[in-house]
């Protein structure tokens, strides 16, 4: 498994885009899977910084990414 470090909502941006490439899909056709607007997936993909978090997820978890959070002891949670 490749993990990629994601900085910025730009990076988020190129992560997604980069896996919807690589499984041959258009934005349309993950519109489609997802019942998630063009508009707002074009938005994500090029890291405008007010998308909604929980569609922004749902996308990662439709393209079959896994979202990690490093960094944090475990006597910090």
């Amino acid at each position: 498994m490749k993990y990629v470090s994601v900085r910025t909502h730009h990076d988020l941006g190129a992560v997604i885009r980069q896996a919807r490439k690589e499984q041959g899909l258009t934005l349309t056709q993950v519109s489609g899977l997802s019942g998630i607007g063009v508009r707002f997936l074009s938005e994500l993909e090029r890291g405008k910084s007010t998308i909604q978090l929980g569609k922004a997820l749902e996308v990662i978890e439709l393209l079959g990414l896994k979202l990690q959070v490093s960094g944090l002891d475990s006597d910090d949670a």
